[in-house]
Formats: C-alpha cells, structure tokens, sequence
C-alpha cells in the first residue's frame, strides 16, 4: 500500500508510468505499454473507494532503459510530482520505474519532499516502514544486479568470440553479406572496396576520393536486410571513406578493444595494401594537426576570406580542457557594402580542420596533375606545410555556395581558379558556421521507413482534423495505436512542407532518420528553427 497523507481528505491524484527497453513491437494496436497500463488503471480503480482518481495524462516511455534517469515521460511526471500534481505513481512492476538504487534514492527523494508515493501492483510492500523500505531496496538490488551481471556475460561473450575470430554483428560491411552468422565475400562488391582503397592511395585525399565517387555515381551498394527493409544506396560519405579505410576486417581480422584478432572469414584487401592506406591517413591526420597547432602557424593565415573580402584569421576556444582552432572574421571588421548599407555583416567562423582539409586535398590534386603533365610520379604522402601552401596559392575565397582556390601561376601553367560547390551551414546559436557538401547537389537519398512515418503523420492529422472533436484516445484506437504515439505523429505533421517534402523526395540531412523523428518530444513552432533543428540550414 503507498503511503499518503491525503487518505480521507480528497481524492488521491494517482498517474500511471509504463516503460519499455526496446521499440519493438510498439507499432503494433496493444503492446507493452498498454498491458501495463490496463493493469495499473484497473488497480486504480479497485482503490476507487479510497479516492483513488487516476489523472488523464499518459506518462509512456517506449525504448529507454531502466538503467538511467534521462527519460522524457519519466522527467515529466516527476515534475509533475514536484509541482503538487500527482499524489501517487502507479507502475506495474518495481523495474519498470527504475533499475538502479542511486536513481531510486532521487526518486524517493523528490516523492518524500512532495509527502507522495507510489505503488507496484504486481509487488506488495509498504515503503512507511523500514522494512517495507527494506524489502524494496532488496528487490532493486536484484534489478540493479540482474542488469548488471547480463551486461558483463554479454560483454564477457562477445570479447571470447571475437577473439575466436568470429563476426559478432552490427553493420555489415561492403563487400560482404551475412550466411550463417558468418561474414561471406560478395565478390563484384568486394571489387568496389579494393577499388577504394587503390583509388585513395592514387588521389591522397578522402575529401577528392568523396567527390570521385559521387562524380561517377558510385554508391554504397543495395541489398535486402533481414526484414525484408532495403539497404544501401547512399553517398560514399568522408566518413564511410574513413571507416572503410581503417576497417580490419577487410583483411581477414576482428577487432575488439585495441586488439585485432584472425578472423573465420576471407580478406578482400591484401595487408600490404591496407597498411599503405592506414600511413597515407596517418600522414594526413598529422598534416591537418600542424596546421592548426599553437607552436607551428596556421596554414592559411593571410589567404582566406570571405565572398565580401574580409579576412579570416586565425583563432581558437577551450572547452573541457580541449582547444578548438577556427578561422574567423573580425568583430570590428567593416566592408564598402556596411560603410553605405550601415548594415553589419554577419560574422563567419570555419573550423581550421575542415577548411584546411579541403585545401591541402586539391594542392595535392593539383601537384599530382602537374607531376603527370611532366611525366614525373608524384609522392601521396608528400608533407603539405605553411611554405608549400603559399608557395602555390594566391588565395582562398569561402562563400555560401562555394569555396573558391585561386592558384599561382607555375612554369608553363596559369593562374587559375578551382571552384569545389560547398555549402556553409549555421550551427549553434547563428555564430559559427561549417563546412558541408552542398545538399542542392546531392543526388536522392529516399529513406522508406522516414517516408513511411511522415505518411502516418499525416494520415494521422487527417484523421484527427476530420473527427469532429473526438477524443484522441477513440482516435488513437481507431488508427491502431498507442495515444502516446498518436501524439508523436500528430508532432511530426506539424514539420515544414519544405521539411516534408524534402525526406519524400530522400533530399534529407544523413543525420535525420526515422529513429530521430519519432524521439522528438518537442518540436518547434517556428519553421526555421525546425530547419536548424535538422540541419536543413
């Protein structure tokens, strides 16, 4: 029985919780969270003659765990509880609430502080005395030591497996397909990888490797998954690039914690040429660390600036003990356009990696072409320093639609200027901006479980602007599902048509995916900020 100073003076406000570990089976008309809840409202009701009244809202939490407290409906309801709004919680099981003793303690605390309870219905327990409270901490304990013990022998398992070599799940790489739980070679797929890595060793660059491809059209290869979703299809992204290039097990081995294991399953890419791969990105890794050190100077101090002729200079922040370099315009900057406008520029603020990147990947382009003009073999892992960097360029030129490099003229060869179509996307608070790939040339990406969730979204508004003020419960049940899932896609209805139209047409960010959008507990009002909100720029 929970405990309850209000018995006998009023109605006791109970709510009730419900939670889940996993989204499957959430689609379906009743699922988990329904069953614990018919079986909390109904024990509500059986205490009807205590004033028990159970309250409208609906606190479900659908693919958390119980291991921690960061859970939107579980947040919700405890402010509930702070605010005076709910008397007592009402759960199926103790589990359900919580599977840590830690976070149980803050729990007991807030409801202490509010003189509320909760109760367990499957579990009988009175936490007003110390053995009640005894009784519940044991039975946490066992949650908490049951969660904890199935992660160290999964853990445990997985760490003897792979060093047996065996390939324990996740993604499966290019080139390969799954057959008995065991990774086998697809071998014209396999072709494209070894391709990859030949190519990457012949360009230098992940960054002109990534243009290479998409110029010809070349993407990750389709394929039908075990749920009969289809796969494949995308942009070979810098880091797909990068992950592929570093991935043992294209050379027959597993990794696990550092380690690298010989695995059950064939290479695709011979070890000399996978190690050759693995110096060129370390080299590479090292020159972009030089560029933006403090004790060496940054590699385009001087010869960047923006569309309207403002430098950028080089600058840095700390943040956790790390330091951040970027390239930005200053704040007392004024151009010819704000002298007569008087109007102030906005200002601009580029990650020193990102531009820097992209700058050191078509000098080496570019010497590499000079090199074969002359019929000489140019070095990849050639070192890209300050000296080089102005030795070669006149300057750079970064604008909201392109970066624009302009080459001295050498020997026999021009001045010229290479255009790479780059895109700056507003992050943060409007203040710093990065580099992306211009999504208005990025070819269709569509992502049918996304386009399936915005066609509900909308079926649901339908349904809800034609009911004539029906109750969103009766409509929920006639849709099929859940209130609470109701309200996620009544949520996601509310995107910009730009937005929508954007995910129909498969045009959307590579970070925005069904998993995102139906976890978006609040969206905002303001088109715009829905467009920050996912990257849309």
């Amino acid at each position: 029985m929970a405990r309850n100073d209000r018995s006998g003076h009023g109605a006791i406000r109970c709510a009730v919780y419900t939670r889940k570990s996993t989204e499957e089976g959430l689609e379906q008309a009743f699922n988990s969270l329904d069953a614990q809840r018919e079986a909390c409202v109904a024990y509500i009701a059986s205490q009807k003659h205590e004033g028990w009244t159970l309250v409208d809202e609906h606190y479900d939490d659908g693919g958390f765990s119980g291991g921690s407290m960061a859970r939107p409906a579980l947040q919700d309801l405890l402010k509930a509880v702070a605010a005076g709004e709910v008397d007592v919680i009402v759960v199926y099981k103790v589990d359900r609430l919580t599977r840590s003793l830690a976070d149980f303690a803050k729990i007991v605390e807030i409801l202490d502080k509010q003189g509320a309870s909760f109760v367990s219905v499957t579990q009988s327990f009175n936490t007003t005395s110390s053995m009640g409270r005894l009784t519940l901490n044991v039975l946490l304990s066992f949650a908490q030591f049951e969660r904890e013990v199935t992660g160290e022998r999964i853990r445990d398992k997985i760490a003897a497996s792979k060093a047996k070599g065996m390939w324990m799940g996740g993604p499966v790489p290019c080139g390969y397909r799954v057959e008995d739980r065991k990774l086998v070679i697809v071998e014209e797929d396999a072709e494209l990888v070894r391709m990859i890595f030949r190519r990457y060793l012949g360009l230098g660059s992940v960054t002109l490797l990534a243009a290479e491809l998409e110029a010809n059209s070349i993407r990750t290869p389709f394929r039908m998954s075990s749920k009969g979703n289809s796969q494949g299809g995308a942009v070979f992204s810098r880091g797909i690039l990068y992950h592929m290039l570093r991935n043992v097990l294209y050379v027959g081995e597993v990794a696990h914690k550092g380690a690298s294991y010989k695995g059950q399953h064939e290479p695709i890419i011979e070890r000399a040429l996978f190690d050759a791969a693995g110096q060129l990105l370390d080299g590479n890794a090292h020159e972009r660390r030089m560029g933006t050190s403090v004790e060496h100077p940054a590699l385009l101090t001087g010869l960047l600036f923006t569309e309207d002729y403002r430098r950028l200079t080089p600058t840095h922040s700390n943040k956790k003990g790390l330091r951040y370099h970027y390239y930005a315009t200053m704040a007392k900057a004024e151009t010819v356009a704000q002298s007569v406008s008087k109007s102030k520029p906005r200002a601009v603020r580029i990650p020193a990696g990102e531009i820097e990147g992209l700058v050191i990947a078509q000098l080496k382009a570019d010497l590499q072409h000079v090199a074969n003009e002359a019929g000489n073999e140019f070095d990849p892992s050639i070192q890209i320093d300050r000296a080089r960097v102005q030795q070669h360029i006149a300057r750079v030129v970064v604008s909201y639609g392109a970066v624009e490099i302009t080459f001295n003229a050498s020997g026999t060869a021009p001045a010229r200027t290479v255009t790479i179509p780059a895109q700056l996307i507003r992050s943060g608070k409007g203040k710093t901006l990065s580099i992306a790939p211009d999504q208005a040339h990025a070819q269709a990406n569509p992502d049918p479980s996304l386009i399936k969730l915005i066609v509900k979204a909308h079926l649901a508004r339908e349904a809800l602007e034609a009911s004539g003020g029906v109750p969103l419960s009766d409509i929920a049940s006639n849709l099929g599902y859940s209130r609470d899932y109701t309200l996620t896609l009544l949520r996601i209805a509310c995107l910009a048509p730009d937005i929508s139209a954007a995910i129909l047409a498969g045009k959307q960010p590579a970070t925005l995916n069904r998993t995102r959008l139906a976890r978006i507990s609040s969206l905002p009002i303001e088109w715009q900020s829905q467009r920050q909100m996912f990257g849309f720029g």
